[in-house]
């Protein structure tokens, strides 16, 4: 009896620390060639787990992201992995981000995160076929632009807070599918766009972004056909288009953040797709 209860009590912290899964010898951080990334299994590990990548702002990390229990905690509590993997500085000296304006210089960020995915499938058995990428402002940019060159890449796209830069890209490939997520106060990404660093960048127009899509998708007409409500999110989505393809938009009366409630949003979008 002694021996049983050893085993299930080393059985349990076993569990435990597959639940954190945290790899690296002091950050936590897991390696491989192209950069680092963190990872929380869900509340019961299991084999071939759902996963959810989710790309930090600018200036941000992949620990930071993780560690915000109010979006992943209800992702781990519906079986989901969650990874956040670490952007890195486009120049010396600057801020953590991602390269995703077609022509800049810097990591192929598509192949890196193709590389996380499959390195946490090896270490911990997460899946490897049902991925939701995610992101937040700059992450939110690179997740839209990744989706834009190679919607294959992951299972579907829900960027929050960050769309395409001006000029807008001339098309995207399809079919795609794509959940946006915006605070209707966001002025730090506003839905119309800005002007940076003395106008040498801008932001887009997440409407023209939504156009962009539609053509993609192969949408037989520019006006949605349904709109809905959940929570704070107002939604509205476009269905008129190609098979394999899914467009919605949900905005909420915030600013530039992640809000509460998201995460039960896009894993609701997310199963509820064919």
């Amino acid at each position: 009896m002694r021996a049983t209860c050893a085993g299930a009590a080393l059985a349990l912290t076993v569990m435990a620390g597959m639940a954190q899964a945290s790899c690296g010898p002091e950050s936590g951080a897991c390696e491989i060639q192209s950069g680092t990334y963190h990872i929380k299994l869900p509340e019961t590990p299991g084999d071939d787990m759902p996963v959810v990548v989710f790309l930090h702002g600018f200036g941000g990390s992949g620990q930071a992201a993780i560690s915000r229990d109010i979006m992943v905690e209800p992702l781990r509590a519906r079986g989901y992995a969650v990874i956040a993997p670490n952007g890195v500085p486009r120049a010396e000296g600057r801020p953590a981000s991602w390269t995703f304006y077609p022509g800049w210089p810097g990591r192929d960020e598509t192949a890196f995160l193709k590389d996380v995915v499959a390195d946490a499938a090896d270490r911990f058995g997460t899946s490897a076929d049902t991925v939701l990428l995610s992101g937040f402002s700059a992450g939110g940019f690179m997740v839209n632009y990744l989706a834009c060159d190679a919607p294959d890449t992951f299972s579907a796209y829900a960027p929050v807070s960050g769309g395409f830069w001006r000029p807008h890209p001339v098309e995207c490939n399809g079919p795609v599918r794509l959940l946006h997520t915006h605070g209707w106060a966001d002025g730090t990404v506003p839905l119309e766009g800005r002007k940076l660093a003395g106008g040498r960048f801008q932001q887009g127009d997440i409407f023209a972004g939504l156009e962009i899509w539609r053509a993609a998708n192969e949408c037989s007409d520019e006006k949605p056909t349904g709109f809905g409500k959940t929570g704070n999110f107002m939604r509205r989505v476009w269905g008129n288009c190609a098979d394999g393809g899914a467009l919605e938009m949900a905005l909420f009366p915030g600013g530039h953040t992640v809000p509460e409630g998201w995460a039960d949003l896009a894993l609701d979008w997310f199963e509820g797709l064919n």
